[in-house]
């Protein structure tokens, strides 16, 4: 594995980060769309930066999410050590927890480094391939 490890894999994705609170949905049928354009993290390999454009859509039920609060959730990733696709698809799951949505997506364009320009998108509900199942039967 190239000197990446189960610590490297599993980087920050039980630590502790602010609460996104929520309001109630006044609305039926419509797509909220977040844009946060100045996303960063930290390699929990190298600890350099990583930066990028999180963008987090979703169809409210019940609630939606409130931004202020939402911002200092994403404002914690800052100095966390977090590969890509841990921090999409932990803010996905984050987002899901919090507002219980129709859908959901959430997709991080990161920088390029090294030559290399990465999107990871996650969405909800999850997929329900083989991978899927084999990896909730674990």
């Amino acid at each position: 594995m190239n000197g990446y490890g189960k610590k490297e894999a599993e980087a920050g994705l039980k630590t502790k980060l602010p609460p996104i609170d929520t309001f109630p949905n006044q609305f039926r049928d419509y797509e909220i769309t977040i844009k946060i354009p100045e996303f960063t993290s930290v390699c929990p390999k190298t600890g350099l930066p990583d930066f990028g454009m999180i963008t987090i859509a979703y169809i409210p039920r019940a609630s939606c999410l409130e931004l202020k609060s939402l911002k200092e959730y994403i404002l914690a990733y800052r100095n966390l050590g977090i590969f890509y696709e841990n921090a999409v698809n932990r803010i996905l799951d984050d987002v899901v927890s919090a507002a219980r949505p129709v859908r959901a997506a959430v997709t991080g364009a990161f920088n390029a480094r090294g030559g290399l320009l990465s999107v990871v998108a996650a969405a909800y509900p999850r997929s329900r391939t083989k991978a899927g199942r084999a990896k909730k039967r674990r």
